[in-house]
């Protein structure tokens, strides 16, 4: 049973909370869809479907938005408990910040443990939908994905090239050419123009071009015979300005939400992870073996032909350099050189074959430890964040943000340092996924026992003290000699 006191803490708490977390997880929406929006163009996408899928984005934001919510939320509500003197009054009556950091470390422990169910049951689904859907409206977008100079057969019954493709969103047009498939027995049509346009369209499951300066080629041969269409003319029909509306209703409709990508590990809960890292580290531990196998047996050639008297071979066979010719000793050093650096060339090779496999490994086993570490973060950054906000003693949206802010911004260049190093292949991933929670963990109970011992973390007086050996020695003295 919740006493008085446990109830107004945890009021004071969720009240900055659901308003920072509206706030960072519009922030992250908005960015989201920033980047994505050069693929909502052009697609004929309803108003539905384009929230949709920001549903599906926005749900698999939400693992970097609550620790950063509980950091801000618990600086705000600590500091204002100190900026309304009500910590100095629960001391006064006996209560200690232990005791009233008590309820609010319960309530980031039960966030954290929804956090890692949320993230192990429900964001793996949202991420196969939402890259389903980016997949396959990727698929249904023409005006963006052509490729100048190349055929694309990406509208559905036609055949197209552009020697040029500009402007923002690709939909200015040079040298167009537009090939409608049919069989032999149907009417042929092409359309040539200088140049098109891609335009807003009325209805959405149409895709609307304009073409200036043109001919449509179009030979009228559907049910007519052999004999009739050899001697059949073409027809030229030369044009100022053409309206094309390409249908991509059935591309979009049956395409959207068709779920064509189902092996990936972001798909995956925390323990059906462990399969796809055990089939991973198989597979790379045989890439390996065959390499280093095919690898020792070239430098084992190379190092026989360099020097043959430490191989055991027929008499006839065995010499030493120093007998050879001239000629022929410099063609054997030649010959040498380039067998070495052969060896070397595949020595790269390898490597470079090797390293995706160990990229792909290192980022499951990340993936998976993140579904762990970022529940533990929450619990770090309540600690980090109640402790400063009773010690500087400040609420509203002021000095907290901007602490917190530093604060996040540290763990996310930690957080993507190791991760880089760890794809990288020069740290374990298992530690480079926990560094960031070792790193912040010491700091949190160092700023938990400060708040604890009632110290002036920001006090400007007592780190001119402590500084002030340094600066007497390098600092000029005040004091002169009297003139003589």
């Amino acid at each position: 049973m919740f006493k008085i006191l446990d109830r107004y803490i945890i009021k004071t708490f969720f009240g900055p909370f659901f308003f920072i977390f509206s706030v960072l997880f519009f922030i992250f929406i908005v960015n989201i869809v920033w980047i994505q929006l050069g693929q909502f163009m052009g697609k004929g996408l309803s108003t539905f479907q384009i929230l949709k899928l920001l549903f599906y984005l926005g749900v698999n934001v939400i693992t970097m938005v609550l620790p950063l919510t509980i950091l801000l939320a618990s600086i705000m509500s600590f500091g204002e408990f100190g900026e309304r003197y009500e910590l100095a009054a629960m001391k006064a009556a006996g209560i200690s910040l232990t005791r009233v950091m008590l309820p609010l470390f319960g309530v980031a422990t039960v966030l954290a443990i929804m956090l890692f169910f949320f993230s192990n049951n429900v964001v793996p689904d949202f991420q196969r939908k939402a890259k389903n859907m980016l997949f396959n409206i990727a698929q249904a977008k023409p005006a963006l994905n052509f490729t100048p100079g190349q055929f694309i057969d990406q509208i559905p019954g036609y055949m197209v090239k552009f020697d040029k493709v500009e402007g923002e969103n690709a939909e200015k047009l040079e040298g167009v050419f537009i090939h409608r498939k049919a069989n032999t027995f149907d009417n042929q049509q092409s359309i040539v123009a200088q140049r098109g346009e891609f335009v807003p369209a009325t209805n959405p499951a149409f895709l609307k071009l304009l073409l200036f300066n043109g001919y449509i080629f179009e030979d009228s041969y559907a049910g007519k015979g052999e004999n009739v269409r050899v001697k059949q003319p073409d027809q030229a029909i030369k044009f100022d300005t053409l309206t094309v509306h390409f249908d991509i209703a059935e591309l979009i409709n049956k395409a959207i939400e068709k779920e064509q990508i189902t092996d990936d590990y972001r798909f995956q809960s925390y323990t059906e992870v462990n399969s796809t890292i055990a089939t991973t580290k198989k597979d790379n531990n045989r890439l390996a073996d065959n390499m280093s196998s095919e690898l020792i047996s070239q430098t084992s050639s190379v190092v026989s032909y360099m020097d043959k008297n430490k191989v055991k071979a027929p008499v006839k066979a065995q010499y030493k350099i120093d007998t050879i010719k001239s000629a022929k000793k410099l063609d054997l050093i030649f010959n040498g050189y380039n067998r070495l650096d052969n060896l070397k060339s595949s020595l790269d090779n390898k490597n470079n074959e090797l390293n995706p496999s160990i990229k792909y490994f290192n980022k499951v086993i990340i993936y998976q430890q993140r579904i762990l570490t970022y529940s533990f973060t929450c619990i770090i950054f309540f600690m980090i964040g109640a402790s400063l906000g009773s010690i500087i003693r400040k609420g509203g949206m002021g000095l907290p943000v901007i602490i917190a802010i530093v604060i996040f911004i540290i763990f996310y260049v930690i957080n993507v340092g190791f991760e880089n190093a760890a794809w990288g292949g020069k740290i374990n991933p298992y530690l480079a996924a926990w560094l960031p929670n070792i790193i912040l963990f010491p700091f949190g109970v160092w700023m938990t026992y400060k708040a604890l011992t009632d110290s002036q973390l920001f006090d400007a007086e007592k780190y001119k003290a402590l500084l002030k050996p340094i600066t007497k020695r390098f600092g000029k003295q005040k004091e002169h000699k009297r003139y003589q």
